[in-house]
């Protein structure tokens, strides 16, 4: 039985995602950060006979997410989507769970994209170089933008600034850096923190500084500050070359993090 969650179901429906903090990132965050009554989130629950959940499907404003460890109604779960009217929507999580939705949509995606999607429970011991690592503040956000404006790989975007600050302000994002006198050279960051896992992003080093160790000691500063906290540690990949970065750190690939865009 599919049926939408409220306020009366979040202690059940917290047990049921925080099983897999990694995968359920988004989901954990975002009942954390906004709960079961605002217009722009709702979400629903597949129960099994016994009441038991069997998958959960978050909708924050166009974005769905689902998430379920076994069998689970998929054509229940695709009804909803596909009663959804607006004209841009996106659906997403861990592809072995989202294909099954997928099969059942008469609208096909528009556009996919995949990733590798890799946690971390445990840090590898690396001997890594004596580099001075410190956290940023909210001061030190227009040299982090600026660092990241010179890197090919990194978009950047009108509001960022504004945005990454709101993030730090709300303490679901946190950045450490390696310097060169006033400029800001490397860094690891994390975005959607909540209390049981984080995303790592943002890990990127200066063209005049690379191959020096710099990216690897801000990743081990700061995942080793988020494991002591207790959180499980979650990235997205697309390059194999840097995967097996993340790997020697202690990451393991959890599948492949799919985006549907209708």
């Amino acid at each position: 039985m599919i049926r939408v969650l409220t306020e009366t179901d979040r202690e059940q429906c917290l047990a049921f995602v925080k099983e897999k903090p990694a995968e359920n990132l988004f989901i954990i965050g975002d009942i954390e950060a906004f709960g079961f009554d605002e217009d722009f989130q709702d979400l629903w629950g597949d129960f099994d006979e016994a009441g038991d959940l069997k998958a959960v499907l978050l909708r924050y404003r166009e974005n769905y997410i689902i998430y379920s460890p076994g069998d689970f109604n998929a054509s229940g779960i695709g009804e909803i989507i596909a009663k959804d009217s607006r004209t841009h929507k996106f659906l997403s999580g861990i592809s072995s769970i989202v294909n099954k939705v997928v099969v059942h949509l008469s609208q096909k995606p528009r556009k996919t994209r995949e990733f590798y999607y890799a946690k971390c429970e445990k840090m590898q011991d690396l001997q890594i170089p004596d580099i001075n690592i410190k956290q940023a503040g909210i001061h030190d956000i227009p040299r982090i933008i600026e660092l990241q404006k010179q890197i090919p790989e990194f978009e950047t975007r009108d509001g960022q600034e504004e945005s990454l600050k709101k993030n730090m302000e709300e303490g679901i994002s946190r950045t450490y850096y390696v310097e060169d006198g006033e400029k800001i050279i490397s860094t690891a960051m994390t975005t959607a923190e909540n209390s049981m896992s984080a995303m790592v992003v943002g890990v990127c080093t200066h063209s005049e500084y690379e191959k020096k160790g710099y990216a690897s000691a801000c990743m081990t500063h700061l995942c080793g500050e988020l494991l002591k906290e207790g959180k499980d540690l979650c990235l997205f990949y697309d390059n194999p070359k840097a995967g097996n970065i993340y790997k020697r750190l202690g990451f393991v690939d959890i599948g492949k993090w799919v985006m549907h865009v209708f």
